[in-house]
Parts: structure tokens; C-alpha cells; sequence
């Protein structure tokens, strides 16, 4: 008598998960179905009216005009065209701020490129290695803001047009205790605020 009790409920049991696992499959795929039904496409029209006693049809559709592409590459007067177009940073030697030829040949294309967009205003920021204290550091960033800045200004550009701002050892562009990355982070950037 116990073997037939003992019986049934495992038999239930494994009735039950059966009945569940259906009842899943099912649901499935009246989502799937229901997901189908959703995505399916609205006929478009013909063109064509009927009525009980004449049947006209609409004159064809002017070709579209063709549109222009979208333009490709970056938006004119932007940091990425900036950094794309013209290069946003400029190299300074270990513990300096004097602009060195290339760094002053960068900074001519600033001022052309400036000189495109007119309402371009720029923050130059001043950065330095990790070397150092992080307030000499600090001012010695600032140096070469405004080394950079100076030089625009003498280009032409209007001084309201530029902040300057120093960040020091705090935001490397490179991470690394080498010359590598040390001459990668004594830098200037040209930061577009608009």
C-alpha cells in the first residue's frame, strides 16, 4: 500500500513539470507570433479609386528628387575637426616652456584654422609630466598655456577668444614612469569651447 502512495506523487510530480514545460512552449510562441503579427507591413496604396461607376487611376508619381549625401567627416569648426584636420596639441622639452619650431608651426595652423571659424573660442590647456611637484607643476602648465596663447595672439587672434587653464601631472595623455611616455604629457592642448 505505501509503494502505491509513494508512487503517486512522483507521478504527479513529473505530471505537473510536464504540464508547466507545455504551458511555456506555448506561450512562446504566442509571443513569436504576436511579435510577427506586429512587425508585418501595412500595404501601401495603388494609387487607384474605384466607384460603382467609373474607375480612375491617379497620374504616376514625379521621380524624387535626388537628395545630397550627408556629409562625411567631421563637423567644420569642431574639436574633432580640429584634432582630425589640424592637430589640438603641441611638445615641449623637459622642464620647459619655450615654443620650439615645430610647436610654433602647429600653433601658425591654430591661428589659420581660427581664423576659418571666427565664433571658435578655445581654452589652451597646460600640461606637464609627472615629475616634479604638483605645484611646480601646476605653474610650469601654465607657462606653457600661455607660451602658446601669446604666440596665437601675435598671429592675430584676438586675446577674448582664448583662456588658458593649467592641469599640471594631474590628467596625463599617457601613462608611464619613461621618456616615452614624459614627452607625450609635456604638452599644450587646444580645447574648442565654442
Amino acid at each position: 500500500m505505501k509503494a502505491t502512495r509513494g508512487a503517486t506523487p512522483k507521478r504527479s510530480a513529473v505530471h505537473a513539470v510536464t504540464e508547466q514545460m507545455m504551458r511555456f512552449k506555448i506561450t512562446i510562441v504566442l509571443v513569436a507570433a504576436a511579435l510577427l503579427a506586429a512587425c508585418e507591413s501595412k500595404p501601401t496604396s495603388t494609387g487607384t479609386a474605384t466607384s460603382a461607376a467609373t474607375t480612375t487611376q491617379a497620374a504616376p508619381a514625379a521621380p524624387a528628387a535626388p537628395t545630397a549625401p550627408a556629409p562625411r567627416g567631421p563637423v567644420p569648426g569642431s574639436q574633432m575637426d580640429l584634432e582630425i584636420n589640424v592637430g589640438d596639441r603641441v611638445f615641449y622639452d623637459f622642464d620647459k616652456f619655450n615654443l620650439k619650431p615645430d610647436a610654433r608651426a602647429q600653433i601658425e595652423r591654430w591661428a589659420a584654422w581660427l581664423k576659418t571659424y571666427p565664433n571658435v573660442r578655445v581654452t589652451i590647456e597646460g600640461h606637464a609630466d609627472e615629475r616634479g611637484t604638483r605645484e611646480y607643476n601646476i605653474a610650469l602648465g601654465d607657462r606653457r598655456a600661455n607660451s602658446a596663447m601669446e604666440y596665437l595672439v601675435s598671429l592675430g587672434i584676438n586675446a577674448n577668444r582664448i583662456k588658458t587653464i593649467s592641469y599640471g601631472k594631474e590628467r596625463p595623455a599617457v601613462l608611464g614612469s619613461n621618456e616615452r611616455a614624459w614627452s607625450q604629457n609635456r604638452r599644450a592642448v587646444a580645447v574648442v569651447t565654442q
